[in-house]
């Protein structure tokens, strides 16, 4: 029974390990994201690993049509 509440933060674990570990030392560190020496960080890291797209930025995210979604 104790196992079946902690297979979530197991899978997510297993999922994503260095973005987990990564919040984990946040929240035990108690590190606040609008602080400035990790929100440049971050800002930065999103820069670098985002792209911009001519299309979403005209429409301003919005589809011409409808789409279809999965949610697990």
């Amino acid at each position: 029974m104790f196992i079946d509440e902690l297979s979530p933060i197991f899978r997510e674990l297993t999922q994503h390990p260095v973005s987990f570990v990564g919040g984990f030392f946040s929240g035990v560190l108690r590190l606040n994201l609008a602080d400035d020496p990790v929100k440049s960080w971050l800002d930065k890291q999103i820069r670098s690993n985002s792209y911009t797209s001519n299309t979403t930025d005209a429409h301003n995210g919005k589809a011409t049509g409808p789409q279809q979604i999965s949610i697990d």
